[in-house]
């Protein structure tokens, strides 16, 4: 949303990692009120893989990144936060780790664990207060919850239950559908353009309301262990 300056830089940056691949690229547009949305769509000539959804009214990035998913043809989907901070280089790393060949079978998610975040002291220190919380309550063991880039089962992704802000609660709900989930640490870059769309205390009292709202559903989570074709 409102990333004009920053998505088309994102777009050229990922098909140069992904050169070679048989992929697609998804951007999701949230009503964007810049020219974002005309920025990609001027990129589409120039790079084939690229497919642009623009959503009819602001719905936020938990929503947005459904909508990608569900638009996604590939089995495996990676996602990246649309203002750049997230660093397209890591997503075949993350790639590499969900499909090797000695990986647990249940493996959903390969979570992106920012190393050294380029935001300022009030940011982070927000962050690391909601993730001790969040970390302490779930037992998820997500370091950083609110990093943008994962590689992820897109399968895996549907079975979990939809709220806004649910893409801050990935691991815990990967875990409770049964799914493993690893961290690998990221690289993390300074915007350069734009501004955040989230405030700290916005974000702290969105997380302590969700982090309810996850709990209990981990509490009412019963797994059958698999099911199979009689």
């Amino acid at each position: 949303m409102n990333e004009e300056g920053n998505a088309a830089n994102l777009a050229r940056e990922i098909a140069a990692v992904l050169d070679g691949r048989s992929y697609e690229m998804i951007f999701v547009d949230d009503a964007s009120r810049d020219g974002t949305r005309a920025e990609l769509a001027a990129l589409k000539a120039e790079l084939p893989a690229l497919r642009l959804l623009g959503h009819r009214s602001n719905a936020g990035q938990s929503r947005a990144v459904r909508t990608g998913v569900i638009a996604a043809r590939a089995p495996v989907v990676g996602t990246l936060d649309g203002d750049g901070q997230n660093d397209p280089a890591d997503l075949p790393k993350l790639l590499a780790k969900l499909t090797r060949p000695q990986a647990p079978s249940d493996l959903g998610m390969v979570a992106g664990n920012r190393l050294k975040r380029q935001d300022n002291w009030s940011k982070r220190t927000a962050s690391q207060i909601a993730n001790s919380i969040r970390r302490a309550a779930l037992k998820d063991n997500a370091i950083d919850s609110g990093s943008g880039v994962k590689v992820f089962k897109r399968e895996a992704f549907l079975r979990l239950p939809y709220f806004d802000h649910m893409h801050r609660f990935m691991a815990a709900l990967m875990l409770r559908e049964g799914y493993a989930v690893e961290f690998l640490e990221v690289n993390h870059r300074q915007r350069s353009v734009g501004s955040s769309k989230y405030t700290n205390l916005g974000r702290l009292a969105a997380n302590m309301t969700d982090l309810w709202g996850v709990m209990w559903l981990r509490s009412r989570a019963r797994l059958p262990g698999g099911a199979d074709e009689l």
